[in-house]
């Protein structure tokens, strides 16, 4: 690798300049290669240990702030281990081995693999080596294949791979896996590629929230207590790059201290909680019930989540109350793309089968969804709590077992990828963590806070403060707000607290 890197013909001319310094020492050292005592003193600041480890580790791991050139080190270091590096011993005939590049989705991989792709064209000596290029794929005449995928432990399995790559890794979230760690069951489904040619894994990422296998990794491996053929780094983005302007990052660090810790300091957020556990979801969860059907004699709430059809989810839900508990009846997503007004028309039709003749949900579009499920005979009511209070009334109640929801694996995740956070004037909010989604969460959440909320005694002051409303005064309606207040007590008694 020293080589490679001082030689312009190959490397050299990709991180030659002085600011590339401190990954060329990283990427000397994990290589297993010696390092110089000046760079020694480079390597312990960015790793705690003391010594480099001489031989070839068999997972590196760089925990760096944003801008702090990972993609572009990360590049050299897969065009040096697919050009510089013999496999054939480990491979067998006629198999093509694998370095396998992974992002939360392709479009993130892909920034790895545009830097090894312009690499290895721009320089003549490696040029030749290119076999066949693909949108994502780049076959090499040494029988090496640098390929690009979307994280996922179903997508990962088969090849025989000489390194994967996970970029951003902090940041791996899946509706899939039913995790909110999705990172753990992807890298469990990946480590065996690597065991026939004992090739490493390269994680990279800025940091995030205090869980996952990023920060699991650094608190276990970072310094030397840490295990030998596991190296971790951790440094600032200007340490790792000192031609970022520090302006950048002051005018970051005044905006959002926290934040930019993260971000451009390289140390895990200290603001962020998750907001509930999977214990407590999976123990409210009727495992085998995918859907409930209408009883007559019970009352249901709706609620929804609009979306305009290109991005996120459009999501309803139905719950209705049972003995102090809320029971989610019915859950509807329509993913993207889809045909808004026909997502509706769909939804509603669902609605009058549970005798929901209004439905609530956020604000979303002003008045469209309201407009649209009109059309279709159902009332559409904007919910007066932001989905941070759903969150807050939702929490309880799964706490203490007082919903029972559907089996259903992508809320599963959801909820378990809710993150808790505290602003800098100390209030609360949640929200579904960078590039995961929380559609099906949040119309669970409405529904069940209404259907929980359903639930309270029964009180004369609100048909009498409705009333009121409605008429502008109580006298003319003295027969009919008795004649309600009787058949409310009726059903009460007939069917329980739901009425």
């Amino acid at each position: 690798m020293r080589r490679a890197l001082s030689d312009p013909a190959l490397l050299g001319r990709v991180l030659g300049s002085d600011s590339w310094k401190a990954w060329r020492v990283v990427l000397i050292a994990l290589m297993g290669e010696p390092l110089t005592d000046d760079e020694r003193v480079i390597f312990k600041r960015l790793t705690g240990r003391e010594r480099e480890p001489l031989e070839r580790v068999e997972e590196f791991w760089g925990i760096v702030g944003r801008r702090g050139g990972k993609s572009r080190a990360m590049a050299v270091l897969i065009v040096f281990l697919a050009c510089f590096v013999d496999y054939r011993s480990v491979i067998a005939i006629g198999e093509r081995s694998v370095v396998l590049c992974l992002g939360q989705n392709s479009k993130q991989a892909a920034i790895v693999f545009g830097y090894v792709a312009g690499i290895i064209e721009s320089t003549p000596l490696l040029a030749g080596l290119v076999k066949t290029k693909l949108a994502e794929t780049l076959s090499l005449t040494n029988g090496v294949d640098i390929e690009i995928r979307a994280a996922s432990f179903r997508g990962v399995r088969g090849p025989t791979c000489v390194a994967v790559i996970a970029d951003e890794v902090a940041f791996w979230y899946s509706d899939e896996t039913g995790s909110a760690n999705p990172d753990s069951a992807i890298l469990d489904a990946v480590r065996p590629s690597l065991a026939t040619t004992n090739g490493p894994l390269i994680a990279i990422s800025s940091p995030y929230a205090r869980r996952g296998e990023a920060y699991a990794t650094w608190a276990r491996h970072f310094g030397e207590k840490g295990d030998p053929k596991i190296l971790v780094a951790q440094g600032a983005s200007r340490d790792f790059n000192p031609s970022l302007p520090q302006k950048v990052v002051d005018r970051a660090m005044e905006r959002d201290p926290v934040a930019a810790s993260a971000e451009y300091g390289g140390l895990f957020r200290s603001d962020l909680e998750a907001f509930v556990s999977r214990e407590a979801v999976e123990a409210c969860i009727d495992r085998g019930v995918f859907e409930r059907a209408p009883i007559d004699g019970v009352r249901y709430v709706g609620f929804a989540d609009p979306s305009g059809g290109s991005a996120d989810s459009f999501t309803m839900a139905v719950a209705h109350s049972e003995k102090d508990v809320a029971i989610l009846d019915c859950l509807r997503e329509a993913k993207p793309p889809f045909s808004p007004e026909a997502t509706v028309a769909e939804f509603a039709k669902v609605l009058k089968t549970y005798r929901v003749a209004s439905v609530r949900g956020d604000r979303y579009a002003g008045e469209w969804p309201r407009e649209q499920f009109r059309k279709c005979g159902v009332d559409y009511e904007p919910a007066a709590k932001p989905k941070s209070e759903l969150y807050g009334e939702l929490l309880p109640v799964i706490n203490s077992r007082r919903v029972a929801l559907l089996d259903n694996g992508r809320v599963l995740s959801q909820l378990i990828s809710l993150e808790r956070r505290t602003a800098r004037g100390g209030r609360d909010s949640t929200d579904h963590p960078p590039g995961a989604h929380d559609d099906l969460a949040n119309a669970v959440a409405g529904a069940v806070s209404m259907a929980a909320g359903d639930s309270a005694p029964f009180e004369i002051s609100d048909i009498l403060l409705t009333r009121a409303g409605e008429s502008g005064g109580f006298g003319r309606h003295v027969s009919t707000l008795q004649s309600e207040m009787l058949r409310q007590m009726h059903d009460r008694k007939r069917f329980g607290s739901n009425f």
